[in-house]
């Protein structure tokens, strides 16, 4: 563990990534909405244009109206001037509610891709990842892109041009006054670049500490039973500590940084201002300038360095969006999940399987394979059943027949057809899944059981849970089938979310079910009821079975046995006792400890 950092340390970070590219993306998403763009650059060109009229109409009427006690025309110049300041504050509204539109479709687009390409990628990126590390990409970091497209395009756009037309009016009306206004520019230029140096990586730490915390969150919550049946309290609490100390220490510094933006600029500000007031008033005593002009440059002073503080202020949000983008676009960048194009599609499974010596390794090195030189083959409507102990390997040959992983070598056949040659969504919906967690959804248990087959009829719906047993325990239920379930399907038993499962499978009407322990950690009596719904679910149809209580497989057509990832035994269950092997010693320790009574 990384020693403890004080509060009076800047934190050490990483350096930031390739920002050019990442900005030319969300120009991409921009460019769909180019004639809005236009219309926001119009109003921004043409507030900027009015914010500088303002100003120089002040001074003149100064000059003509005031010095020269010319009254005829004021009230006039008075309304025109009124008049500038009400279409100032009309382009500046127009502009920010466009702006605000594009951003928000933009970041609805991003947030809408960022979501299905979550779903287009393979199981083992999500094995990598944190889940709330993921949540805080989909959130957060979009959240970021939002906040700078709504506010920071605009700023930008009116600070270039407003810093364009200050300096040009204050150069055709003093070259002099100019000059000595610009010497705020170098040290505001070195004053920003320290700054900006820090604030981007700190900003870009920011982002991923508050991934790190918000997946951490999210696992604690999840896992709350564990954390108090082993008393860990503490513990969860210190390693939320010491991850909320690194999101406070960057955010901290990184506010620190950016807080020195005003501050230098306020500085700046007055002192232009009392240079300005001060050499302005010799210049009008020796009559190189007019009263109106210097006051037309007091406030064009203010002018000047206002979308230079904006600027440096929204280079820093701008590098904070960027941030949140980069990690945005690393998801969009993964490799997903896709077919050859010489893959097909198939009506209808036999289900007859065949492993030709596969093996598989979890690493991309492949140095430790978790399954070695498997082979056997299933007929259609056999029931094959997997022991083993934990880690042998039998999830393993579950998920690569399931393609969630590609085989290191080897060849796996379905009906005679390389299952690599069919594509894997219409591959997964010939086959129906009971695992040993049953992962129900919010929503009603009607919408559970449906999640099998989206246009199932209610009728279908309640016809697939009597066969799955499930049908009795709904009925007693306050509202029945319609009945809400919380996430993860809390508020029932194991058993009755197990029995859900069931039905589920059921509803898909499934040539190739796969069974992963599916009555481990189930009462005797819920048991039976899941055991005799298992039965109906998978007669006639080929099965895949991993199995922890042994009694449970004694029927099964063909049972192997894994050990280290090799098949060590394979046959039925009278021939494997009859053996004496591994099996046999498996079996008889459970009679031994009771389970199989």
């Amino acid at each position: 563990m990384s020693k403890k950092r004080r509060m009076g340390q800047p934190l050490e970070v990483e350096k930031a990534k390739n920002w050019r590219k990442t900005l030319i993306r969300i120009w991409q998403y921009l460019d769909v909405y180019r004639g809005q763009l236009f219309l926001v650059l119009f109003t921004v060109l043409a507030s900027s244009g009015l914010g500088l009229l303002g100003p120089y109409l002040i001074g003149k009427t100064i000059d003509k109206y005031i010095a020269e006690n010319n009254g005829n025309t004021f009230i006039f110049i008075l309304v025109m001037i009124a008049c500038v300041y009400f279409f100032f504050s009309l382009t500046s509204f127009m502009q920010s509610y466009w702006m605000i539109g594009i951003g928000q479709k933009t970041v609805f687009t991003m947030r809408k891709q960022l979501f299905n390409q979550l779903h287009k990628l393979p199981i083992k990126f999500f094995d990598k990842r944190q889940h709330g590390e993921l949540m805080s990409r989909l959130t957060n970091d979009i959240d970021n892109v939002s906040q700078t497209l709504n506010t920071s395009v605009i700023q930008l756009s009116s600070s270039v041009m407003t810093l364009v037309g200050t300096i040009t009016v204050m150069l055709i009306l003093s070259p002099l006054l100019t000059l000595i206004t610009m010497f705020v520019v170098p040290i505001m230029y070195f004053g920003m670049k320290w700054i900006t140096n820090r604030t981007g990586r700190l900003f870009k730490e920011q982002q991923k500490h508050l991934g790190d915390l918000n997946g951490f969150i999210q696992e604690t919550i999840a896992g709350q039973t564990i954390v108090k049946t082993f008393s860990q309290e503490e513990k969860i609490i210190a390693d939320f500590t010491e991850k909320n100390e690194r999101l406070r220490d960057a955010g901290y510094w990184a506010q620190v940084y950016s807080g020195f933006i005003p501050k230098l600029m306020n500085m700046l500000n007055n002192l232009n201002f009392a240079v300005i007031a001060g050499a302005g008033g010799i210049l009008a005593l020796k009559g190189y300038v007019s009263i109106g002009t210097i006051v037309v440059f007091t406030e064009y002073s203010r002018q000047f360095t206002r979308p230079l503080n904006e600027l440096a202020n929204q280079f820093n949000t701008l590098l904070s969006a960027v941030a949140g983008a980069e990690r945005v676009f690393e998801i969009l960048d993964e490799q997903e999940e896709k077919d050859s194009e010489s893959s097909r599609k198939i009506d209808y499974i036999e289900g007859e399987i065949e492993f030709t010596d596969v093996s598989f390794s979890y690493d991309q090195e492949g140095q430790e394979q978790t399954i070695k030189h498997i082979s056997f083959r299933v007929k259609p409507g056999e029931t094959l059943a997997l022991v083993g102990p934990t880690g042998a390997g039998k999830t393993t040959i579950i998920n690569l027949l399931a393609r969630f992983y590609e085989t290191s070598s080897g060849e796996i056949l379905i009906d005679g057809m390389d299952i690599q040659t069919i594509q894997r969504n219409n591959l997964r919906s010939h086959m129906g899944f009971v695992l040993q967690d049953a992962y129900l959804f919010q929503g009603t248990i009607r919408e559970n059981i449906r999640y099998g087959k989206l246009d199932a009829s209610d009728k279908e719906v309640e016809e697939a849970a009597k066969i799955a047993n499930a049908h009795s325990f709904i009925m007693k239920l306050p509202n029945q089938y319609d009945t809400l379930l919380k996430q993860d399907g809390s508020g029932i038993s194991q058993g009755q979310r197990q029995l859900l499962s069931i039905a589920r499978a059921m509803l898909s009407n499934p040539s190739l079910l796969i069974l992963d322990e599916a009555t481990s950690n189930i009462d005797t009596i819920t048991e039976m009821k899941i055991q005799e719904a298992l039965f109906r679910l998978m007669e006639g149809r080929t099965s895949v079975v991993i199995a922890h209580r042994l009694n449970t497989i004694q029927n099964a057509d063909q049972i192997l046995v894994l050990d280290q990832g090799k098949l060590i035994e394979k046959g039925t269950h009278t021939s494997l006792l009859e053996q004496r092997g591994f099996y046999y010693d498996l079996f008889h320790s459970q009679i031994h400890e009771g389970v199989g009574s």
